[in-house]
């Protein structure tokens, strides 16, 4: 299955063909090629990452490499992020990426390594680059730079406690104007719990909102211009907004991931909309193994729409140790540890992965293991990586959509005052592309 993410598959389809290795340059490989160096690995409290780091002294010892570790929480990551790359800095030689969301800032302004010449010239026999679906490879490059290796495929995806729906006599939303009376009926039979969760943090927030406006039938950009106030945008925004200051968690403008996680696995949630990738986190412990069901956030007027993106390792360009630095990256997104990060429940890039004998099994052991990978499966046919507006300064725009709905959800505008405001923001800025 493949990620219908409207990019140029030209390069992509060139540097999968040309991946393959000859059996000399295959048996010249050697894991220890770098032993006694030390490469620097700026990672964030992220599933993929917090899993990956388990085996860090496999890592070691395999290739005789130093591996240290600067972890942050996501937002504080991304600020020591662009610090270092901003004063073309060593300090950081590995990061983690989301192309859909910096891949074009980062790439024009040069901080990202070229790996396509590591993934032809620099890998062990059993690396298999080829192996990763050409969607995800696809999504990042930019300007004939492949700007990291994918790590997994991920998207938002709805969360509920059956126990609860069936107490209180609903089922499963059908389409997405259900919602609101949905969450209207679990206020009223469960107040003691939230009845509707998803990200109100205004950086974090399009992730999950842009699944809306997509299914409402809307567009972030119409010919060349901001399209917040079109009657599309102004729905989603209002229906975004108001089911979470009606039934959302109190301060719900500072809830991610990290927060929407803990809330839903304590049993203080009965909806949360929020990233596949969380659903170990979700399920750590075991007591919502038996009683939540997932499910693709139902389709609106537009469809079903999903956004579906997935993060990638990269190499900055000014590292002092940029070939150590592709041995981290090829191990950790080689076919043995996506594998293994499967059984973890971090949704494999790669689809032999997904065949595996020791994952179906996984899966086969918990309904909502297969529910999990069913709604995966529904992101990767009918997703889209657009999640705030396509231009470089991308990261930017998110936070004008996530203004605008916080507007709304704290009471201080109205939807079009909102909109207008951010719609003048945003023209202001793809202006300025």
């Amino acid at each position: 299955m493949q990620l219908p993410l409207n990019l140029s598959r030209a390069f992509a389809a060139a540097l999968l063909a040309t991946t393959a290795i000859s059996g000399a340059a295959a048996q010249d490989f050697d894991w220890k090629a770098h032993q006694g160096e030390t490469i620097t690995f700026l990672a964030n409290n992220n599933p993929w990452a917090t899993n990956v780091l388990k085996y860090k002294d496999e890592f070691e010892a395999l290739t005789g490499i130093t591996l240290r570790v600067d972890t942050y929480q996501e937002q504080q990551m991304r600020q020591r992020l662009l610090t270092v790359l901003n004063a073309h800095s060593d300090e950081i030689d590995i990061f983690m990426t989301l192309p859909s969301r910096e891949g074009r800032q980062f790439a024009a302004a040069g901080w990202y390594r070229d790996l396509k010449s590591y993934t032809q010239n620099a890998v062990s026999p059993d690396y298999d680059f080829d192996g990763f679906g050409s969607a995800l490879v696809e999504a990042a490059v930019f300007d004939d730079v492949l700007t990291g290796v994918p790590l997994n495929i991920e998207g938002p995806i709805l969360y509920y406690r059956k126990d609860i729906f069936e107490k209180c006599g609903l089922g499963a939303p059908s389409k997405l104007e259900d919602l609101p009376e949905i969450s209207a009926k679990l206020k009223e039979c469960a107040p003691d719990v939230t009845a509707f969760a998803s990200r109100g943090l205004k950086p974090a927030l399009p992730y999950t909102f842009s699944n809306f406006l997509h299914n409402v039938g809307g567009s972030y950009m119409k010919d060349g211009k901001s399209n917040l106030c079109s009657d599309e945008g102004k729905k989603a925004i209002g229906l975004y907004a108001n089911l979470l200051k009606d039934y959302g968690p109190p301060g719900a403008v500072n809830y991610s991931f990290y927060q929407l996680t803990s809330l839903y696995r304590e049993g203080r949630a009965a909806m949360s909309f929020q990233s596949s990738n969380e659903f170990p986190a979700v399920m750590e412990g075991g007591a919502r193994l038996e009683d939540t069901a997932l499910m693709p956030l139902p389709a609106g007027d537009g469809g079903s729409h999903p956004t579906t993106i997935g993060w990638a390792l990269a190499v900055s360009n000014f590292s002092s140790n940029p070939d150590a630095a592709w041995y981290f990256v090829q191990w950790a997104s080689s076919p043995e540890m996506q594998a293994k990060l499967a059984l973890e429940g971090i949704a494999p890039p790669r689809n032999a992965v997904a065949e595996n004998a020791g994952y179906k099994a996984w899966l086969s052991e918990q309904p909502v293991r297969q529910e999990w990978q069913t709604a995966l499966g529904h992101l990767a046919d009918q997703g889209t990586s657009e999640v705030g507006y396509p231009i470089i300064q991308n990261p930017e725009s998110r936070e004008h959509i996530g203004q605008a709905v916080d507007a709304v959800l704290l009471g201080t505008s109205t939807v079009e005052e909102a909109c207008a405001e951010a719609d003048k923001q945003l023209n202001a800025l793809i202006e300025r592309e």
